[in-house]
C-alpha cells in the first residue's frame, strides 16, 4: 500500500484500513462499479460519524476518490495512485479538497477518522490530547465536548489540556485539574521556593490556583450564568429593569382581576437600551430551542434600529413589539402605557422630598413621550440638592406599592397592558 498517498493522513489510515481487503482493487481496479461502491461506503460511514458531531454546516459530505497522479497535482501527489479526500457542499453545489478546509475542520475530521479505526481494536485507551480545541471556534469546541462525552468517556479515559473556557463544562467542574508551576511566577531576587512547592503541580483545589489559571474557569462560569440567569426557553427582551418592574406589577394586577397577564413561561431579560437589543439577539438566537421576542420603547431616532430587527431577519416581525403599538402614538416608552396623571403621581410620590411642588399635567409641554415632557420641565425647575431625575425610581415605587395603587389604574391602562401580554403570549413555544 506504500504507493497509495493522500494529503490527509488520518483519513488515509482509516479508509485504507477499512478497504484493506480490496487493496489490490484500489491500486489496480478492474471493476469500476465495485471500486465506486467501496469508496462510497467509506465516505458515507465517515460522513455520518463526522456530521453527527459537526454542527457548523449540515450541508456538507465527505467524498473519496482514487486517481493516478498528474503533473499539476500537489507536489507529493504527482505520481503513483492517490487517495483524494473531498468535501461536497450541497448548499453551494461545489466540491473542494479536504486539505483546503479550515485547520479546525481538518483536525476534527482526522481525529474522528483515526478514532473510528481505533474502535475496531475493542481495547480500552487512555487518550492524552494537548489543546484539542486550539483550531476550533466556540461551537465546534462544544461539538468536540459532546463527542468526548458520548463516544469516548463511556469506554476510554480522556485527559486533555486547554486554556479555552469553551472546553470546560460548568456542570462538571469537579473534573477539572489546574496545572501550575510556581517557579514561572518568581522574579530575580525572590527567595527560592520550598522543595515541596517547586516544579509543576496538579491541583484540584481552586483556592491554590493563581489568577491566570483561574481565568478559563471564571469565563466558563460567567458564560454559563449569562445563558441561564436572564435567559429561558422563552425570553422576552426588555430595555431595562424599570420595564421588568412595570410588567411584573401590572401583570399581577391583571391576574388578580381575572384578566390576562404575562405568562410565567416568559423570562424577562433587560439589555440596557434599544440599541443593544440587536446585539443580544445576534448572540443568543443561535441557541437551540430558544424563543426570543422583544417589547421595547419606540423613539423616532431609534425607529430604524427597531425595524432592522426583522428586516435583517434577526427576529420575525411578529416577535418585535413596541409600546407605541398599544398606545397608538408615534413614539412611546413603557411609562406611556399609563395615563399621564397616574404616572405623574408616581413621580410626585417618589420625588416628594426633591420637588419644589408636585408636577401636574398642565405644567408639561407637548410631546408624545411623558419622560421627555418631565425632563424638559425639570430643566426649568431643577430638583433640590442637585438630584437628577431617574425613571427607575418611579418604577420601583410602583412595584413596591402596586397593591395600593391598583385601584387607581384606569381601564384604558389595564387594557393596553393586557393587549400587550396577550400578543406576547401568542408567541410562546
Amino acid at each position: 500500500m506504500a504507493d497509495l498517498k493522500s494529503e490527509i493522513s488520518g483519513a488515509t489510515v482509516w479508509v485504507v484500513a477499512r478497504l484493506r481487503k480490496q487493496a489490490r482493487q484500489l491500486l489496480a481496479p478492474h471493476n469500476t462499479q465495485a471500486l465506486i461502491n467501496k469508496l462510497e461506503g467509506a465516505s458515507n460511514y465517515l460522513s455520518r460519524q463526522i456530521f453527527k458531531y459537526w454542527s457548523q454546516n449540515r450541508h456538507i459530505a465527505v467524498k473519496f476518490d482514487i486517481r493516478p497522479g498528474l503533473p499539476g497535482d500537489p507536489e507529493n501527489m504527482r505520481d503513483g495512485t492517490n487517495l483524494w479526500g473531498f468535501v461536497y457542499d450541497a448548499a453551494h453545489q461545489v466540491t473542494i479538497r479536504l486539505g483546503t478546509r479550515s485547520r479546525g475542520f481538518i483536525w476534527f475530521f482526522s481525529f474522528l477518522a483515526w478514532f473510528s479505526q481505533q474502535r475496531k481494536n475493542e481495547s480500552p485507551l487512555i487518550l492524552l490530547l494537548d489543546e484539542p480545541g486550539l483550531f476550533l471556534h466556540a461551537s465546534a469546541q462544544a461539538d468536540l465536548l459532546r463527542y468526548i462525552e458520548q463516544e469516548l468517556k463511556p469506554y476510554h479515559q480522556v485527559i486533555y489540556t486547554s486554556h479555552s473556557p469553551f472546553m470546560i463544562e460548568p456542570q462538571h467542574f469537579e473534573r477539572v485539574r489546574i496545572v501550575r508551576d510556581k517557579s514561572m511566577e518568581t522574579h530575580e531576587g525572590d527567595e527560592p521556593l520550598p522543595e515541596a512547592e517547586a516544579g509543576t503541580k496538579v491541583l484540584s483545589d481552586v483556592l491554590q490556583a493563581d489568577e491566570g489559571s483561574l481565568f478559563p474557569l471564571q469565563s466558563a462560569l460567567a458564560y454559563d450564568i449569562t445563558q441561564t440567569l436572564f435567559v429561558g426557553p422563552n425570553t422576552l427582551i426588555v430595555e431595562g429593569v424599570s420595564d421588568m418592574f412595570y410588567i411584573a406589577a401590572t401583570s399581577s394586577v391583571l391576574e388578580r382581576l381575572g384578566r390576562a397577564g404575562l405568562s410565567s413561561k416568559w423570562t424577562a431579560c433587560p439589555v440596557g437600551g434599544a440599541d443593544k437589543v440587536s446585539t443580544f439577539v445576534a448572540i443568543f438566537r443561535s441557541q437551540k430551542g430558544l424563543n426570543l421576542a422583544t417589547l421595547i420603547d419606540l423613539q423616532k431616532k431609534e425607529k430604524q434600529k427597531v425595524e432592522n430587527l426583522y428586516k435583517q431577519k434577526l427576529l420575525q416581525e411578529s416577535q418585535v413589539l413596541t409600546f407605541a403599538q398599544f398606545t397608538g402614538t408615534a413614539e412611546a416608552d413603557i411609562e406611556d402605557m399609563f395615563d399621564v396623571p397616574f404616572y405623574l403621581e408616581l413621580v410626585n410620590r417618589e420625588y416628594k422630598a426633591e420637588l419644589a411642588k408636585p408636577i401636574v399635567e398642565s405644567d408639561l409641554s407637548s410631546h408624545p413621550r411623558v419622560l421627555v415632557r418631565i425632563e424638559k420641565f425639570l430643566e426649568a425647575n431643577p430638583l433640590k440638592t442637585g438630584a437628577r431625575f431617574n425613571h427607575y425610581r418611579p418604577s420601583r415605587y410602583f412595584a413596591e406599592h402596586a397593591d395600593d395603587l391598583a385601584a387607581q389604574l384606569s381601564s384604558q391602562t389595564l387594557q393596553r397592558f393586557e393587549d400587550a401580554f396577550v400578543e406576547l403570549n401568542k408567541l410562546l413555544k
